[in-house]
């Protein structure tokens, strides 16, 4: 048990990457759903400069670069050209899918460099580590993991504790009155939607250079959709983001666990699981009734200033 929950925090760490990047940027009131194509793009500049120069910090900033450069895209439609927000996410994830099998195709089947391997290998923080259970689900993990700890710790504190947070909260809730208020709007809408989108660029990373350490086209595999519906399922609160990611991690690759221990059920089969469940969510939110559980009121809307 112990080792199986172990894995789904490993699985669930690209899923809590790409949620709080996604949650991130519908605070701000902005629906990204080309969570997915940043994902890969974040994947692939990973990889493709892990394999270039060896260098893990390298590696980190081409991830977080390559996805902020995505929600750039979509940031500039949106906001500065006030274009469909539905449109341009599903056209940014069909743009970061091209993107991605365009640079990655002359290094299908390569590998990450072992220096890297090694840099981001499993280490055991002291005396956390030694907690019995609990020590080796949590703290016996790789570094991209504990940073992802400390990305879910500074999001909560940044959202619910800090000015600018609850700046970026009446702008996700109410465009036109933090306008007048004095609230920069587009300036906390680029900033937000670009760490948004590099931190999906991370979890797309993760992905390629630690859970698949060898490169393929469809190494994301539809996990950006399942965490836009995990920020639904969370109710856009980046610590119940941490437990969700864990859980459809779970999910994911309970299939496998199970054929493992030799019960003979489909993979298929249990593939499917996290995105029956996804649909599950989609279909629950629609009844939800408390405030806190309600999305940003303006989300999706463009913002008319001269409307106001």
């Amino acid at each position: 048990m112990t080792a199986f929950l172990a894995s789904c925090v490993v699985a669930g760490i690209p899923l809590l990457f790409a949620t709080v990047g996604e949650l991130i940027t519908e605070k701000s009131g902005n629906l990204n759903l080309g969570v997915e194509g940043m994902m890969l793009m974040g994947a692939v500049m990973g990889f493709l400069v892990s394999y270039n120069t060896s260098n893990p910090y390298f590696t980190i900033l081409a991830a977080v670069l390559a996805g902020a450069g995505g929600a750039l895209i979509y940031a500039f439609l949106t906001v500065s050209l006030r274009a469909n927000q539905v449109v341009t996410g599903l056209t940014l994830t069909i743009f970061g899918t091209g993107f991605a099998k365009f640079l990655g195709q002359p290094y299908l089947g390569s590998a990450v460099p072992g220096n890297v391997s090694e840099f981001f290998a499993k280490t055991s923080i002291p005396v956390l580590g030694d907690i019995p259970f609990i020590g080796p689900i949590f703290f016996q993990q790789d570094k991209f993991t504990y940073l992802a700890y400390i990305m879910c710790a500074i999001a909560a504190v940044y959202m619910y504790k800090t000015r600018i947070g609850l700046n970026l909260k009446a702008v996700g809730e109410n465009t036109s009155a933090a306008d007048a208020s004095g609230i920069n709007v587009k300036l906390y809408k680029y900033v937000h939607i670009l760490i948004g989108g590099a931190l999906c660029g991370l979890g797309g990373a993760y992905l390629s250079i630690i859970r698949i350490p060898i490169w393929q086209e469809d190494v994301v595999n539809g996990r950006g959709w399942i965490a836009v519906a995990l920020v639904i399922f969370v109710a856009w609160n980046p610590i119940k983001a941490f437990f969700g990611a864990i859980l459809f991690g779970g999910l994911s690759i309970m299939g496998m666990k199970l054929q493992v221990l030799g019960l003979d059920f489909s993979q298929y089969l249990f593939d499917m699981i996290p995105y029956v469940a996804t649909i599950i969510i989609v279909v629950f939110s629609t009844h939800k009734k408390k405030k806190e559980s309600q999305p940003p009121q303006d989300l999706g809307n463009n913002y008319f200033r001269e409307e106001r």
